[in-house]
């Protein structure tokens, strides 16, 4: 007869790793009951996992923090709410630029003629003149360093005919990037009723960037750049401060206040932070630091399971080994709040004995990661070895001693 087992594995030292990403959704085969084996596909619940909060006491309207490597929240505060994001909805409008540059539909030195509309924004500016044909390279330092609300619009006539035709377009990049409390109205994020993002937009958006153009991101940390002799310097206060920023936008409106939405790097590991409302520039360089400061120090990325990392030692029926080695499928990257990553243990589930046959990367139980009282994830416990069925009398010795009660099967035995 088959029973339940459940062993509790500790996760003593759980190391780091160069791994990028939690395993995605892992395709294994279930071992069942009758020997057979069936396709299975078991979805990882870790992705996009939110954290419980830590205490946080920071001003700001709406507020994420994510660690992209692991896709997790780090913290948030009306993240999903939409908000006039002022100048970093910019994202977009350099996203687009990007995406057009990639594709081959122009290149750096593609020239663009500056419009009367465009020479005659207000805000922020590249300071163009109506006429004049600028380097599409020359545009992008113009948005991405000065924040250029003229040339913004060159951009979006130059790829779309007219800024209410790019703003479509706009729209629609944002469909397929996932972006699903976002809507463009303009080019700039000048105010306007239909012009809004949410903060946890603006984080994914940020990473598609970092993502997508990794030949371009460096430009975000660019701190100064000169057009028509007029020097001017990037808005970014985490630019200028020794803790690992490399991009990306500010923004301030009236209605939105001063925001920013920014990522930074230390000994490998990456977070993005997004934030609206704040009072003044000050608080809002202040916060911004508070931010990063706080995602590196009150959390840790571990690597507490490695691929085909052995688990448990079980027992086999019917089989030409008594015993197989159950595991992990693939390793993960986890992130944490340094104060539970000692308490970190995985947690099997599986049916003993297991029948043979046996293949390599069945699936035939599941684990649990487990930190304190909170449960990480779940994921596919499989066999680690084959074990062939055994001959016709070994198997009929083993169906008897079942019957009868009297098998004798080994205990699961914990790998350390």
């Amino acid at each position: 007869m088959m029973k339940a087992q459940l062993c509790i594995v500790k996760i003593s030292h759980p190391c780091q790793c160069p791994e990028r990403r939690l395993p995605m959704p892992c395709k294994g085969r279930k071992h069942s009951k009758d020997g057979g084996i069936r396709a299975l596909i078991l979805s990882l619940l870790l992705i996009a996992f939110a954290l419980p909060a830590l205490a946080l006491d920071i001003p700001g309207r709406q507020i994420i923090i994510l660690d992209p490597d692991t896709d997790t929240i780090l913290f948030e505060r009306d993240a999903d709410k939409p908000v006039p994001p002022a100048s970093m909805s910019k994202l977009m409008t350099i996203y687009m630029v990007l995406d057009a540059l990639k594709s081959g539909r122009i290149t750096e030195d593609s020239k663009f003629s500056v419009s009367e509309k465009a020479s005659k924004m207000g805000g922020s500016k590249m300071f163009t003149r109506e006429g004049d044909k600028i380097r599409v390279i020359d545009l992008l330092r113009g948005i991405i360093v000065q924040s250029g609300n003229d040339a913004c619009v060159v951009v979006a006539e130059g790829l779309a005919g007219s800024e209410a035709n790019f703003a479509k377009r706009m729209n629609e990049k944002a469909q397929e990037l996932g972006l699903q409390n976002s809507r463009f109205a303009n080019s700039s994020g000048l105010p306007d009723d239909g012009h809004y993002m949410s903060v946890r937009d603006l984080a994914i958006l940020a990473e598609h960037l970092r993502e997508d153009f990794p030949e371009y991101f460096p430009m975000f940390k660019e701190t100064e750049f000169t057009w028509e002799d007029i020097r001017q310097t990037n808005r970014n206060p985490l630019l200028y401060m020794d803790i690992g920023a490399d991009g990306l936008k500010t923004g301030h409106t009236s209605e939105a206040g001063y925001c920013l939405t920014a990522t930074a790097e230390r000994d490998g590991r990456r977070v993005v932070v997004a934030f609206t409302g704040l009072d003044s520039k000050k608080q809002r360089e202040e916060v911004a630091r508070q931010l990063v400061d706080y995602a590196f120090r009150e959390f840790v990325q571990l690597t507490p399971i490695k691929e085909g990392q052995s688990l448990v030692r079980v027992a086999v029926s019917e089989g030409t080994s008594p015993t197989i080695l159950l595991g992990a499928f693939e390793g993960m990257r986890l992130t944490l709040p340094s104060r539970d990553a000692e308490k970190l243990e995985a947690r099997t589930s599986f049916d003993s004995p297991i029948a043979a046959p046996i293949r390599k990367g069945d699936v035939v139980g599941q684990y649990q990661l487990v930190a304190g009282s909170q449960t990480i994830g779940e994921y596919p416990l499989v066999a680690l070895e084959d074990v062939a069925r055994a001959g016709f009398f070994a198997r009929t010795i083993d169906n008897i001693s079942i019957m009868l009660g009297i098998a004798e099967f080994p205990s699961p035995e914990i790998i350390d």
